[in-house]
């Protein structure tokens, strides 16, 4: 016999929550092609603009130029940003109002897949055309597609999953989202953008940069139809209603959401904290994220396919991370679980301050072996990250009721994105001063272990209630 709401009992629906990430599945492989792919369409386009020269010519006779561009680099996708962290929490304070025939976030994700899946494969056309104004106009169009998908589909898990279970809801959506990451990561091995950065003009092949664009596009909308044809938000939010009131009453916060009154003192707190630490996370790994290319092909002297080995090897210690976080905060708390990932996150990065160019040239392309310590540090660093992004977001939506859980998500991605907007030109300018591509583990470093103390030492750890979860078997059974 199943246990309800009712006899005291919470069940995660796994196949459910797997069907939802199919959300996220499509935003992480849109994300992985964009960072992957356009700061070097943007470095070898500027490189031509300023100097005459491509990026290739300039590395292997003035490499120094190639980093006097990045300021310029990192302000375009700082610009993209800064238009996320206007339009993040717009569209999820509009999805909370929105009600439809097919739900209150189902119309902004598929509208914003479509748009965003037709405009994509234009950003490496337009580059391979030398049309700067084209290519950043498409990037844009892209950016705001996508905030108005990527709030609504993020909102959807907690719609839908009571409090005291979205820690491993959350886990289970994000190791999806890798799934899309995965994905993106295996074409930029066969399609390697060094090959076509490396080559001569008229050698340069567009398929090579437009096949990942386009099989992207195709994927993002085939998870879109997916998540439509399977998941009914409207009957859902009916059905589930007692268990997410169940899931209000056991909730991990100081004192209890009340919509009908100003926010607690002690919440307000807590949600501050968890924010002002999160902005330095998304500080420190965005501009890993937005500049480890770069750093691949330009400092390294590697192929680029190395970046997408780096990436699966950081994603598969992520899913091992995503799949144990949450039993880890049920013993150790929430709050310790992402302190820890924080800490080991410090130590990896802190490693590769010391990794160099290893100097010895393999293959016929003339790229520099890659130094193997940096797969260790990835995987160091996708676990420890892990832990951190499994519980953080429940823990912001902890602090709301179910009808302002988008317009907390728009305050978990307006932190995000404020970060992300200030970090490539802060950085980018960093490397102008420096004129050393170490600076880039120097600055995440000291980023990371800033945002451990602030969470350490401000946010609480509150754990939910006791309540009976269902385990085993008995997990997988129901709708």
């Amino acid at each position: 016999m199943q246990k309800t709401a009712a006899s005291g009992g919470l069940r995660l629906n796994y196949r459910r929550t797997f069907l939802i990430g199919f959300a996220f599945l499509g935003i992480l492989l849109l994300w992985q092609v964009y960072d992957s792919w356009c700061p070097t369409f943007l470095t070898d386009i500027f490189a031509r603009r300023m100097y005459g020269l491509s990026s290739a010519e300039l590395k292997a006779g003035d490499p120094d130029k190639i980093l006097n561009v990045q300021w310029i680099v990192g302000i375009i996708m700082a610009c993209d940003n800064l238009a996320a962290l206007i339009l993040l929490p717009i569209f999820g304070s509009l999805s909370d109002k929105t009600h439809t025939p097919i739900g209150k976030r189902m119309p902004y994700i598929l509208t914003g897949t479509l748009v965003s899946a037709v405009a994509f494969p234009f950003i490496p056309l337009f580059f391979h055309r030398g049309q700067i104004a084209g290519m950043v106009v498409m990037m844009g169009v892209v950016l705001m597609f996508m905030m108005m998908y990527r709030n609504p589909a993020v909102a959807l898990m907690p719609d839908i999953t009571p409090k005291p279970l979205r820690a491993k809801a959350n886990g289970i959506i994000n190791i999806m989202g890798y799934f899309g990451g995965a994905a993106a990561t295996v074409l930029g091995i066969f399609l390697k953008l060094s090959d076509y950065i490396n080559a001569a003009d008229a050698a340069r092949k567009l398929w090579i940069i437009e096949i990942p664009f386009v099989v992207a596009s195709i994927l993002m909308v085939i998870s879109a139809f997916v998540l439509f044809a399977t998941i009914r938000e409207n009957r859902l939010a009916e059905e589930m209603k007692d268990e997410l009131a169940l899931g209000e009453r056991l909730a991990a916060v100081e004192t209890p959401v009340d919509d009908d009154a100003p926010m607690s003192k002690a919440n307000k707190r807590m949600l501050l904290a968890i924010l002002g630490a999160e902005f330095l996370w998304f500080m420190a790994d965005n501009a890993i994220g937005t500049y480890i290319g770069n750093y691949v092909i330009y400092y390294l002297n590697s192929a680029s396919s190395a970046t997408m080995i780096l990436t699966i090897v950081g994603g598969l210690a992520s899913v091992i991370g995503f799949a144990i976080a949450g039993s880890i905060a049920d013993r150790i708390g929430r709050k310790w679980t992402v302190t820890s990932g924080l800490g080991i996150t410090v130590i990896a990065l802190a490693v590769m301050c010391f990794v160099r160019p290893t100097g010895t040239v393999t293959g016929a392309g003339g790229e520099h072996a890659f130094p193997a310590l940096l797969f260790a540090v990835w995987a160091v660093k996708g676990f420890g990250m892990a832990l951190v992004h499994n519980c953080s977001f429940p823990m912001v939506v902890e602090l709301c009721s179910s009808k302002k859980i988008g317009k907390f998500t728009g305050y978990y991605y307006a932190a995000s994105m404020s970060a992300q907007t200030i970090t490539p030109i802060l950085l980018g300018l960093v490397f102008k001063v420096t004129l050393a591509w170490g600076a880039l583990p120097v600055y995440s470093t000291a980023l990371f272990f800033a945002s451990c103390l602030v969470f350490g030492l401000c946010v609480k750890n509150i754990k939910a209630r006791k309540l009976e979860n269902v385990n085993g078997l008995e997990a997988l059974v129901g709708d």
